[in-house]
């Protein structure tokens, strides 16, 4: 059997991320993780029984919209 084929994979399905997975990426505890998505505030989730899945077009979307906006250069001091 098309081992690739088998897992979805052909068939266009987005990779995910376990909870562990994504705290690795993001250099942080998987209780970081938990406790970002408890306060509403981590990246939407997909539940698979008692575990969560994150699909890695959402953990992007989440990631951009955390992005800080670059600081002007008169916050700066800018002096010439």
């Amino acid at each position: 059997m098309d081992s690739e084929r088998h897992l979805g994979l052909g068939l266009g399905l987005e990779p995910v991320l376990t909870t562990s997975d994504l705290a690795e990426y993001l250099g942080v505890q998987a209780q970081a993780i938990y406790d970002l998505r408890a306060g509403g505030r981590g990246p939407s989730g997909i539940r698979v029984g008692r575990e969560i899945r994150y699909r890695v077009s959402d953990v992007v979307r989440w990631l951009d919209g955390l992005h800080e906006p670059e600081p002007s250069s008169s916050a700066h001091g800018d002096r010439r």
